[in-house]
């Protein structure tokens, strides 16, 4: 004899199934969202998922320059450290060099051990900006004396440049070095003579503390300090294109003057003396969550294919990093998300493959599939 299945026992079955199937999707959803807003553990202990989603790609051109199977990581932090700034890149000795501006300090990061000394340089004349030279002597832009010098190898510093037609100058910020000539070339924004904090205050009350900003170079074998450009606001972080016959030149000058542009700019370079051609590069305005909202370029570095790598800030999650342009147009094709205000960026490690990135209180790094254009 035939029984008829119990149609209770079956609707009962289904009832448990779809209950299970739909607390489980939901504690999934929650598990996700969780995870979504559980805040990152820069410390590494608890580790990224891989690909990292803080390495954001906006256009296919950003494919080929980022791994997949590589983090972003934090490799030195301290809440005694007030803005880092200047990281620079020694090949010979294996080390990432930065300056703490407002303490007064150079720490130096060994490659080998990851060790930290945290008074490589100080007192360091409030240094911003620092680079080397094609002979491995450290450069650096000293806001507390207004100079950019040169440390030697018996020990002693050399003044390359503190006056300009007989003026002092602002406060050099950021520095780079030709290599056909030698030639040293920098940016005099001011903002050490603007504030005590990072430097001297002027007490001329203007936003020029002793002259117009401008882009200077620096001779190599007479000295001689020749003004390039004043044709911007604030000029900043500066670098060459890998070919050295562009000048990308970050513009900060809104922090002080409303009508100037958030902006990189890009000159080209005659022989390897003159800039012609001035023009926006790159725009720093970016749609953030629906909202156009733009942030400063500080420190900037170009890679092997002639993209640009810019520290950016000042707008907060979702912008705050580093964001990359292509060469050829000026396009923001990738962001590097971190959780603080990036001021500078370089390229460095054994293949110089690796970025580093000055953010705040922090040091970043993270290896990318290009290399740095330049030695420093």
């Amino acid at each position: 004899m035939n029984e008829k299945p119990d149609s209770s026992n079956f609707s009962t079955g289904r009832r448990n199934f779809i209950t299970g199937a739909t607390a489980a999707m939901a504690a999934a959803i929650t598990a996700k969202k969780t995870a979504a807003e559980t805040p990152r553990d820069w410390t590494g202990v608890i580790p990224t998922r891989y690909p990292d989603p803080d390495i954001v790609s906006l256009d296919d051109r950003f494919n080929k320059l980022k791994l997949g199977n590589t983090p972003i990581q934090r490799i030195y932090h301290s809440p005694d450290m007030l803005w880092a700034e200047g990281p620079a890149w020694n090949g010979v000795g294996r080390y990432l060099l930065w300056s703490d501006i407002p303490n007064n300090v150079q720490h130096r990061w060994l490659e080998e051990d990851g060790h930290v000394t945290k008074q490589f340089r100080y007192p360091s004349g409030n240094s911003n900006g620092n680079t080397f030279d094609f002979q491995g002597r450290q450069i650096s832009c000293q806001h507390g004396p207004r100079k950019v010098v040169r440390y030697e190898y018996d020990g002693t510093v050399t003044v390359l440049a503190e006056k300009f037609e007989g003026k002092s100058l602002n406060a050099p910020n950021d520095a780079i070095v030709h290599p056909e000539d030698g030639s040293i070339w920098f940016t005099d924004p001011g903002y050490g003579g603007l504030m005590n904090y990072e430097g001297t205050r002027a007490t001329n009350g203007s936003a020029q503390p002793y002259q117009k900003e401008a882009v200077y170079r620096i001779d190599a074998k007479d000295g001689k300090i020749t003004k390039l450009t004043d044709e911007i606001f604030k000029p900043n972080g500066l670098c060459f294109s890998p070919d050295y016959k562009k000048l990308y030149v970050a513009d900060t000058g809104a922090s002080h003057y409303a009508d100037a542009p958030k902006n990189i700019k890009v000159w080209d370079i005659e022989g390897t003396k003159r800039l012609k051609n001035g023009r926006e590069f790159a725009s720093m305005t970016l749609d953030v969550d629906g909202e156009e909202k733009a942030g400063f370029a500080d420190g900037i570095r170009a890679d092997e294919y002639g993209n640009i790598w810019a520290s950016a800030g000042w707008v907060g999650d979702g912008y705050d990093g580093v964001h990359v342009f292509a060469g050829e147009d000026g396009q923001r094709i990738g962001q590097i998300l971190l959780p603080e205000i990036c001021s500078n960026v370089c390229f460095g490690g054994t293949k110089r493959n690796r970025l580093f990135m000055t953010a705040s209180t922090s040091v970043y790094a993270m290896y990318t599939e290009t290399k740095g254009a330049h030695i420093s």
